[in-house]
């Protein structure tokens, strides 16, 4: 999936797309914020990662899979959910329609 958020990052962000990366640890070493920022750096990752060890985000969003995608409009609505890998063009279509309102 990470190859996808950054193609659609370095595509739309100009267009007002911010995408958010929320990291919820499955390994002790994870947690380490030294850890995720070498990760971030040695994938080239450019968008923001947010470092949620406590899992509030995840529980927040009832979130039960990894990877989950979610696109929330200007207004602060969810407005898409994807599960797992896959569905790479419907979920860039959606964020090409979302982006257009």
């Amino acid at each position: 999936m990470i190859p996808s958020l950054k193609e659609w990052d370095e595509k739309y962000r100009e267009q007002g797309l911010v995408i958010i990366g929320n990291h919820y640890p499955e390994f002790s070493f994870e947690e380490d914020l030294n850890n995720v920022q070498n990760a971030i750096d040695e994938y080239g990752i450019k968008y923001a990662v947010a470092q949620d060890n406590e899992g509030a985000t995840w529980r927040a969003y009832k979130n039960r899979y990894w990877p989950t995608l979610y696109l929330i409009d200007k207004n602060g609505h969810l407005r898409y959910t994807h599960i797992g890998e896959g569905g790479y063009k419907t979920t860039e279509a959606a964020i090409q329609s979302l982006l257009a309102e």
